[in-house]
Formats: C-alpha cells, structure tokens, sequence
C-alpha cells in the first residue's frame, strides 16, 4: 500500500450493511484522499445439484431493480457465522432442501471498488426435500430446476444477470465434483 488511513468513521449504520469513510494520506506526497466503503458482513451462495444433475435455482424479486431475478439460493451472514453454516441454512429456508454433502467452491469480492462483501461459494449434494422456512418477502420466491447447459444458456441470452449466480455456476463447471 503507498498511503496510510489517517481517520475512519462509520456515518451509516444500517440492517443489511454499513457505510464507512476513511481519510487516507498518499506516502510521499502526503496528498489526502478519501474511500467511501459500505462494509458488509458477507454471505454464503449454495449450488443445490440433486441425484439427476439438474440444478435448483429460486425466483426472487430485487426491490433495487424492480424485477424477479433467476438466481441461486444465498443469504447474509450472520455475526460469527461460518459461511457453511449459513449455506445450509438458506438451502433449507429458500427451497425446502436439506445436503448430505457440502464443499465450498471459493469466495468471490462482489463489488470490490467500494463494498467489503465476500460471498462464499457452497455446492450441496445429496439433497433431500423438505419444507421451506422463508423470511418475510421470500413469500412468492419459485423454485427452477434447470440443466448446467439450460442455465449456461441463460446467461449467454442475458436471462440470468446475477453476478453470484454466474460466478458460482462457472466455479461449478471447472469444479471436480461436477465430473463425479
């Protein structure tokens, strides 16, 4: 690093998220800067893959694009959470399904420009059907079972947008589990 953070203050705090500015000093110059960073607890993303290889994914509404988004299932982290434990956690209460099995794939910076959110990339097998527990909101979310090709083909005509969800799904694709 060529600069060293001279003051930080928390200006927001907020439900999902908090905002952060932080006065840096550039060494050298000694030129002042600021970074603006919304400081997010992160969450946990599950591929659900059952016995037939197709992949279940959810339909859920996303009030900041006023639209339903194709997606896979995921959620926020509670404070201390481990991300397995959160991945389990949203499988169940967005789709019913409990895992036998549980691998994390990796972890991917959403937004690194300016957010501190990590998204930890799960994939559940041996899945077995239960009853969902969703949260308020999550009432009208659908569950979509598609093929890797049904859903690689969704994101080459611009179907699925979400960043975890193409992310996850191409860490699937390369991931040795998915040739078991």
């Amino acid at each position: 690093m060529n600069f060293k953070v001279t003051k930080s203050d928390t200006v927001f705090h907020g439900k999902v998220f908090d905002v952060r500015i932080d006065e840096i000093e550039y060494n050298g110059t000694g030129n002042k800067s600021f970074r603006q960073v919304a400081v997010h607890p992160g969450g946990a993303v599950v591929i659900p893959v059952k016995d037939d290889g197709k992949i279940i994914l959810i339909t859920q509404y996303r009030y900041p694009h006023n639209e339903v988004v194709l997606e896979l299932p995921a959620g926020k982290l509670e404070k201390g959470e481990d991300p397995k434990v959160c991945a389990l956690r949203e499988l169940t209460e967005e789709t019913g399904y409990s895992a036998n099995e549980i691998s994390k794939l990796g972890k991917i910076f959403t937004t690194p420009g300016f957010c501190s959110e990590v998204l930890h990339i799960y994939l559940a097998k041996g899945l077995k059907p239960g009853n969902h527990a969703r949260e308020e909101g999550e009432e009208d979310i659908k569950l979509v079972e598609l093929t890797l090709e049904e859903i690689e083909n969704k994101i080459k005509n611009g179907e699925i947008v979400d960043g975890k969800t193409i992310s996850g799904i191409y860490m699937y694709s390369l991931s040795a589990e998915r040739r078991v």
